[in-house]
């Protein structure tokens, strides 16, 4: 989920909420009235819904830029990675880091002369 999803959810839910709300108060039996407190409480609850999903965006976005300066941080460095061999084996493969690539999913891959590879795959860095 991006941050304006995130944070659209948190206000759409507030805004069916208050439909839903306004909707109860003009129904309701005028008798035995709705609680003020319970309302309230409610309303304070979506509000701290919303902020919290905003911070969680935004800590998402300050993680994303983090892990981007950290893999440019890599070109030219010989790094250790998880690799593929042509029998289907795992091994450990070690290259130059030469580009990395940002894709349009958000993964970051690093690409040796022979190799390219998740960012999550590194084992090791040597300079």
């Amino acid at each position: 989920m991006d941050s304006s999803s995130a944070i659209n959810s948190a206000s759409n839910i507030q805004m069916d909420y208050m439909k839903l709300l306004v909707t109860q108060l003009k129904n309701q039996n005028p008798l035995e009235p709705m609680d003020n407190d319970q309302m309230a409480s409610q309303l304070a609850q979506f509000s701290q819904l919303q902020q919290l999903e905003s911070m969680n965006s935004n800590f998402a976005n300050v993680l994303s830029t983090t892990e981007r300066n950290y893999a440019n941080s890599l070109i030219g460095k010989e790094i250790s990675f998880a690799s593929e061999n042509e029998t289907g084996d795992r091994d450990i493969a070690s290259g130059i880091v030469e580009e990395v690539i940002n894709n349009v999913d958000g993964e970051i891959i690093l690409v040796t002369a022979n190799h390219a590879f998740a960012l999550e795959g590194v084992i090791s860095v040597k300079n």
